[in-house]
């Protein structure tokens, strides 16, 4: 008998089914063989991959849809919420971050008979990375920081609903995010490789455009393939019932060490670091990019959808270091890692063959 026949089929509906961390999960679910996807996400989407996953366009925020759309959904057993609306101030981001999530428990836990795990993604924001200098290494066990901060209210919302329920929950706590997607408001490794495809157009060298000392602070990042790993261990080992995880790919890295490199692998010089808003500088290049877009045969992505700038200089800011620790996961049992530079250079490799950037 096949292995995959004597495994209990399990159903993860994966919420924010587009972003760079969603998509990426479920393209690792898609790769098991006992586990049936559902994408749910503002747009919907296409089958990719083996047509395993089907999608549903549901607006999260709108309590009804959310409840027709997800409410016939009785098969569900995992729920990998990865949803995110972005918001002016921290303030106004706690309000619609959690009524979705909210709205996607209070639609499925009535219905869903078998539901056995939520998971969460949250990231360094609990710590208050994202307010400046924070202790670092940052664990799991230190204290909050003074709200507003949905990342917290989230997982407290868990908590207090798990109590006397079957299912259990976990929060993974990334760095920042690197993989492939389109239309994200957080994609850094895609602000790089658009910031450096339009640097060599104009034949200019690669400028690291943060603050000067952003470029000497020590920082981490987690690829996007093995947070999806993570994500899964998380959701399905016993151990990991009602935690929390820093999710890193292992290394630590200097901007000063790496951004050479990077600019190696395109074919590009460096030059003294110039700290500028991408934001700004970046505003007036979709001329120049339509013009790209033609002249190398890419892919016809909207330059709206190419570009995260606003997310660039937000990382690139960071003149403190930045970075958690990791060993929590290791000591539950999840040993994977990632090799910093070599994530990037396979993320722009990935990129040039989807025709994405020349």
């Amino acid at each position: 008998m096949k292995v995959q026949e004597t495994l209990p089929r399990k159903t993860a509906l994966v919420v924010g089914a587009n972003g760079v961390i969603g998509r990426n999960l479920i393209e690792y679910l898609e790769q098991l063989p006992d586990w049936d996807i559902i994408g749910v996400s503002r747009r919907g989407g296409d089958s990719r991959g083996d047509g395993r996953t089907r999608y549903e366009a549901v607006d999260l925020l709108n309590e009804s849809d959310t409840r027709e759309k997800l409410g016939r959904l009785t098969e569900v057993t995992h729920i990998f919420y990865a949803a995110y609306q972005d918001r002016p101030t921290w303030a106004e981001l706690v309000a619609p971050n959690l009524t979705m999530l909210i709205n996607v428990v209070d639609a499925i836990e009535k219905v869903a008979s078998d539901l056995q795990h939520i998971s969460l993604m949250q990231g360094y924001k609990v710590y208050g990375a994202h307010l400046g200098p924070f202790k670092t290494p940052a664990r799991e066990t230190d204290a909050y920081h003074m709200p507003p901060e949905f990342n917290v209210d989230q997982q407290q919302f868990l908590e207090q609903r798990q109590r006397g329920s079957s299912w259990t929950w976990s929060a993974l706590r990334p760095s920042v995010v690197c993989g492939f997607a389109l239309g994200n408001p957080m994609n850094l490794a895609m602000v790089i490789g658009i910031y450096a495809s339009i640097s060599k157009e104009l034949g200019l060298p690669l400028r690291f455009p943060g603050k000067p000392g952003a470029y000497n602070s020590l920082l981490e990042m987690t690829d996007a393939g093995l947070l999806a790993k993570a994500t899964v261990w998380a959701a399905t080992d016993e151990r990991c019932a009602n935690q929390a995880f820093n999710i890193t790919n292992g290394d630590l890295f200097r901007w000063n060490e790496l951004w050479p490199k990077i600019a190696a692998s395109f074919g590009l010089e460096t030059a003294p670091p110039l700290q500028m808003s991408l934001d700004v500088v970046m505003t007036d290049k979709e001329e120049l990019w339509n013009a790209m877009v033609k002249k190398h045969g890419l892919v016809e992505n909207a330059y709206k959808d190419v570009s995260s700038w606003r997310f660039g200089d937000f990382v690139f800011s960071w003149d403190y270091d930045f970075f958690a620790d990791g060993t929590k996961a290791r000591r539950f049992g999840f040993h994977e890692f990632m090799d910093t530079e070599a994530m990037f250079l396979n993320i722009f490799e990935d990129l040039r063959q989807r025709k994405v950037i020349p």
